[in-house]
């Protein structure tokens, strides 16, 4: 009993410095991964670990987003890997907020990948990147979720905190 008393008092204090370094160790890796990223993919911003703007192409004839280039915001907190980033679309000068049945006009995606339980902690910036750019490419609707601009108006949450139902496999 005493030498687990002793150790927990001895460990207790290490741990959070533990993970925050260990946090940073991975996010950093990601970074190394996606400097050597795929064609369409790149980095625009990654000054901080913390939050990354990428900014990816659909590569494919897709008339819809031929020749556009779109940024994406990437939030880690000090739990990723195991929680999944926040990803969201920004809007800029010449960056548009693609149209599409799973983004919202303010920039919210809504993929499954990106929430709690399509999440993986095998997934990295790269994978979620390309996950996007497979769901713009597949896409033939020239259009916004349904309630749009409702739930623009109305949403206060942020993305990681909206628990959106997955239900639309024709998209």
């Amino acid at each position: 009993m005493f030498a687990s008393k002793r150790l927990k008092k001895a460990h207790i204090p290490i741990l959070p410095s533990f993970c925050q370094k260990a946090h940073t160790i991975f996010v950093a890796h990601a970074l190394t991964d996606v400097l050597g990223a795929r064609k369409g993919i790149s980095i625009a911003s990654a000054s901080d670990l913390q939050e990354w703007q990428m900014d990816i192409q659909v590569l494919d004839d897709n008339p819809i987003y031929k020749g556009e280039t779109y940024r994406l915001r990437f939030k880690f907190t000090g739990s990723y890997p195991i929680e999944a980033p926040e990803v969201t679309f920004l809007r800029a000068p010449d960056r548009p907020i693609p149209v599409h049945p799973h983004v919202y006009s303010n920039g919210i995606i809504c993929l499954d990948l990106l929430g709690n339980q399509g999440w993986s902690p095998v997934q990295s910036v790269e994978s979620v990147c390309m996950s996007i750019q497979s769901m713009l490419t597949g896409n033939s609707k020239n259009e916004r979720p349904p309630g749009d601009e409702e739930f623009v108006r109305r949403n206060t949450l942020s993305p990681r905190n909206i628990n959106f139902y997955y239900d639309d496999a024709t998209v």
